[in-house]
């Protein structure tokens, strides 16, 4: 949530400095995108339990096209250079993670997706509960520590970056002294000047809200702050973009939207600057294979998710959209983030468990969009 598909950066990047009011849109109309020809090269072998191999020693003949779910602002790219080095037909629905939750719910029996690839590993833990994810996919990579950690016993998903959930944004001319801890949003200096996002409709959303709930104690103890924050005035917009026009315009002075959408906001504008109230909690952006499909989607899939983690497609991810979802921490040795990203040693981080969280997302966001939006 990352980014989230509403808003572009770059876009904001430039209506940031001619000072323009940014009407940013909701987010909730995808897009799609077929790309690809009828010839492939260089897929795994028939089993998903297999490693693929990106060598080109095994290949897929007649291949069908792979449709990508995505939330990220580097989908289009990554997709374009992997359809054109492996000719691999590729249909790409590029949404919010909210309403792309939602079309899998409703095709599940009939599934008419091939890899799902949004932020937050919540999702896929509540995915793989209803058995709609395969399992025992390794791909051929050598994972760092934050990888490591984001990778589930039983394999049903694969971390491919991690960003963190939430930054707190402010204007530096209008905030000299900015709030040091999550309690001290529930000041009364701050009311009316705080803004979030909607949980159902921005996927990195829900861990962050998950992520207090763990801090404070439990569900219980979370709904009760969230409930002090909306009785001292909080602000929901939908996604990242529309929160820090919120910000832009001086509606609110503390945004807490995703880390990558914060520090590309200040990298436009700057007297945006981003800081981080302990805990902030780790938000893995992974990627997820249909079990309902065919094995030979399965495996472009399979290819697809190594293609991404390789030397070549990281740097696709990592210029697809530079000042946005790209400002992200790799999850591969020898991976480096882009300069603009401080270095996680000074930040206070946890993590949460997806497999306690995962299930709860459907009545959490419920009771926000009941308790907190309304």
């Amino acid at each position: 949530m990352t980014k989230e598909k509403n808003m572009k950066y770059q876009k904001q990047r430039a209506y940031f400095r001619k000072g323009a009011v940014l009407m940013a849109a909701t987010g909730l109309i995808g897009s799609s995108l077929t790309l690809g020809t009828s010839l492939v090269a260089g897929a795994s072998q028939t089993g998903h339990k297999k490693k693929v191999n990106l060598k080109g020693e095994s290949a897929i003949s007649n291949p069908v096209p792979l449709v990508v779910y995505s939330a990220q602002g580097y989908d289009k790219a990554e997709v374009n250079a992997f359809s054109k080095k492996y000719n691999i037909p590729v249909k790409l629905d590029d949404n919010s993670t909210g309403p792309l939750l939602t079309q899998i719910e409703a095709s599940k029996n009939n599934p008419n997706w091939g890899l799902l690839w949004v932020d937050g590993s919540t999702a896929f833990a509540a995915l793989d509960r209803q058995g709609l994810l395969i399992h025992g996919f390794e791909p051929k990579v050598s994972f760092n520590s934050l990888g490591t950690a984001s990778i589930p016993k039983d394999k049903s998903w694969v971390p491919t970056g991690v960003t963190l959930m939430a930054a707190m944004v402010y204007n530096k001319q209008k905030v000299s002294k900015p709030p040091t801890s999550w309690q001290a949003l529930l000041s009364p200096a701050w009311k009316g000047k705080v803004g979030m996002n909607d949980p159902s409709q921005s996927g990195p959303t829900y861990p962050f809200v998950a992520g207090v709930m763990h801090y404070l104690g439990g569900v219980a103890k979370g709904e009760a702050y969230f409930s002090r924050l909306k009785a001292n005035g909080l602000v929901i917009n939908p996604t990242n973009g529309p929160t820090l026009t919120a910000l832009a315009n001086g509606q609110i002075d503390i945004a807490l939207v995703q880390s990558s959408a914060g520090i590309g906001a200040a990298m436009a504008d700057k007297n945006f600057v981003v800081k981080y109230l302990n805990p902030v909690t780790l938000l893995p952006s992974c990627i997820g294979i249909d079990k309902k499909v065919s094995k030979k989607e399965q495996e472009e899939a399979e290819l697809f998710a190594e293609y991404v983690l390789s030397p070549a497609g990281q740097k696709v991810m990592q210029h697809g959209d530079p000042t946005g979802d790209s400002l992200y921490y790799p999850v591969v040795q020898g991976g480096k983030p882009l300069p603009n990203l401080p270095k996680l040693t000074g930040v206070k981080t946890q993590s949460i468990n997806p497999y306690k969280w995962g299930p709860l997302e459907s009545s959490v966001n419920s009771w926000f969009t009941a308790n907190i939006v309304q």
